[in-house]
């Protein structure tokens, strides 16, 4: 038998051997992110449009081979300092995080059917759907696909306990085989049947979502390259939904053409339909529905997007329907949103602590407390992630310890809607923190007309 490394072994009995090396690039034409030029292949990524209007606006793309290395690597050196035997992953980003392997997400959500194995050291482990082996097959990170890691209900009935014992008895192998002194293994997310399999055999459950979440909170170059064509693509799409919105249309028909606009140009998902017209503004959080908007209703939103390569752009407006100018109230609640955005994002800086931002933090007025938005700040990448920074009235409960560092990715964002009002103004912005502060990520311009 071929010498493979100690997580590898077990590819003879489950799985086909992929021994890869992750530093070789693939036979034939590229793209300009590094992967093949190939319209038949199986790896879904952004479209020739999204690719032209990059090219145009002069960005420049990430390379995927590199960025893949950065962010296993990132695990695992997680896995290393947390002195882990390794870390299990079911949530779906988490899995994209660590493979950049896709199938079906946000169905996977809900039914987890996939895991993924990354070890100290090496190549990683994935668990996929039934017959998906070949959705893997680019990723010379993957060294091994095997299946079997379903043990939900819908898909195993009354032989869950049996299948998550089949399960953990995978793990518990590849775990002996690499060391058999260490015993504790990170899990972010886990069905109850596979976390009572998993201490049945002696296996001290750690928090994944630590690892995972520390992990992905700094992003380097190619990160931020890829962040800011996905922003860019998601701007063009939020162009198309104000193009079409007007006086007599539905909010749906407008949440549409982000939809379209993300999907044309290779984006993948919106996380939340998050859009409101006129009074339903006023309390936020309410969703896009039939409501036949009017001219001079405020419309806001927050995009929510998974765009391209599944990095999310988190970027919230508010706009006035129609050509009807905006209304002293409207700017008012505009203007303090605005002042809200602007402070907030110059007092971010490397070291500064989340408790310290929220007492140097824009104070809200009093009238628009009871209805603020949940955070301050939250940290952004594949999706919203680690840290969470809260406001004065909510730190003692929900705060958390923790500071800033060069490379995380931060979404500072607002609601301003009084109690019983009409109307409510959101607004988001989408920042890299630097040397020298936060830089802004998206550009999308802000209403003149509301400002004036």
């Amino acid at each position: 038998m071929t010498s493979l490394p100690a997580y590898e072994i077990g590819a003879v009995q489950h799985g086909s051997n992929r021994k890869i090396d992750p530093s070789k690039r693939p036979a034939g034409p590229l793209r300009a992110d590094g992967t093949p030029d190939d319209n038949d292949r199986v790896e879904i990524g952004p479209t020739a449009l999204a690719f032209s209007e990059w090219e145009a606006a002069g960005l420049t793309l990430p390379d995927l081979p590199s960025l893949r290395v950065y962010r296993l690597a990132r695990l695992q050196e997680q896995i290393k300092a947390h002195d882990c035997a390794g870390l299990l992953l079911f949530d779906p980003l988490n899995i994209r995080y660590a493979t950049d392997s896709t199938n079906m997400q946000l169905w996977i959500a809900h039914n987890a059917a996939r895991a993924c194995f990354v070890p100290p050291e090496g190549k990683v482990i994935l668990w996929d759907f039934h017959n998906c082996e070949h959705l893997s097959a680019h990723l010379p990170l993957v060294g091994e696909v095997r299946g079997g890691a379903s043990f939900f209900y819908f898909e195993t009935g009354d032989r869950t306990a049996a299948a998550a014992s089949a399960f953990a008895d995978q793990i518990d192998d590849l775990l002996r085989q690499q060391d058999r002194t260490n015993r504790r293994l990170a899990v972010d997310k886990i069905e109850t049947a596979g976390y009572a399999a998993l201490q049945e055999r002696g296996h001290q459950i750690l928090d994944g979502q630590r690892l995972t979440e520390l992990a992905r909170s700094v992003k380097n170059t190619n990160e931020l390259n890829a962040m800011r064509c996905a922003i860019f693509a998601c701007e063009r799409a939020m162009d198309e939904m104000r193009a079409a919105m007007r006086p007599g249309l539905s909010e749906n028909e407008v949440w549409a053409a982000l939809h379209a606009g993300n999907i044309k140009r290779g984006g993948e998902w919106i996380e939340t339909r998050i859009l409101s017209s006129g009074p339903r503004t006023n309390p936020w959080f309410q969703e896009s529905g039939p409501r036949i908007m009017q001219a001079g209703d405020m419309l806001a939103f927050d995009t929510d997007m998974v765009s391209s390569w599944g990095y999310c752009c988190d970027i919230s407006r508010s706009w006035i329907v129609g050509e009807k100018p905006p209304t002293t109230r409207q700017k008012e609640l505009y203007q303090i949103a605005y002042e809200h955005i602007v402070e907030n994002t110059a007092i971010l800086r490397p070291g500064l602590s989340f408790d310290e931002i929220t007492r140097k933090a824009h104070r809200l007025p009093e009238p628009f407390r009871a209805q603020r938005y949940g955070v301050l700040a939250h940290g952004v990448g594949l999706c919203d992630e680690y840290p969470s920074i809260r406001y004065p009235e909510d730190l003692e409960q929900h705060g958390y310890p923790g500071q800033l560092e060069v490379g995380m990715t931060l979404c500072v964002e607002v609601y301003i809607g009084a109690v019983g009002d009409r109307e409510g103004v959101k607004l988001e912005e989408q920042l890299v923190l630097t040397e020298k502060g936060a830089e802004r990520l998206s550009s999308y311009p802000y209403e003149a007309d509301l400002l004036s």
